[in-house]
């Protein structure tokens, strides 16, 4: 099958991508040390992506993965996150999953930056509509 004859992707943006399916990657095993079990990676939906999904003690927990080239305050990186869309995704992955729907949830962000240790912020954000 031929090639799609969509827009080429840039290099710029292939080195973006790649960087974030590292930092994912990083991560993962990152939480999977602090004995999370990871039960998706790069979970797509309609409304929005799900960097992972693990679960802890009972707890449901979808995370964004913050990687950053520059040690940036991570306020501003926090800013950063589409709390909205991260949310509908959880919705839209949590009616495919019912029963983990009566499970405690939460909202966590890992920041990654080089030369540094992955920050594991908990609770970065409510989850107001559940």
């Amino acid at each position: 099958m031929p090639p799609s004859p969509s827009k080429s992707k840039s290099s710029a943006r292939i080195a973006a991508q790649l960087g974030g399916h590292r930092g994912e990657a990083l991560a993962a095993l990152f939480l999977r040390l602090k004995l999370y079990r990871v039960v998706e990676r790069r979970y797509k939906t309609p409304v929005g992506e799900i960097d992972l999904i693990v679960e802890r003690f009972g707890v449901t927990v979808f995370v964004e993965v913050k990687a950053r080239s520059k040690a940036a305050s991570e306020g501003e990186t926090l800013e950063a996150v589409n709390q909205q869309r991260i949310v509908r995704a959880a919705q839209y992955w949590l009616a495919r999953n019912p029963a983990k729907a009566e499970t405690p949830l939460r909202f966590d962000v890992v920041f990654l930056t080089p030369g540094r240790w992955p920050r594991h912020l908990r609770n970065a954000f409510g989850s107001e509509g559940f």
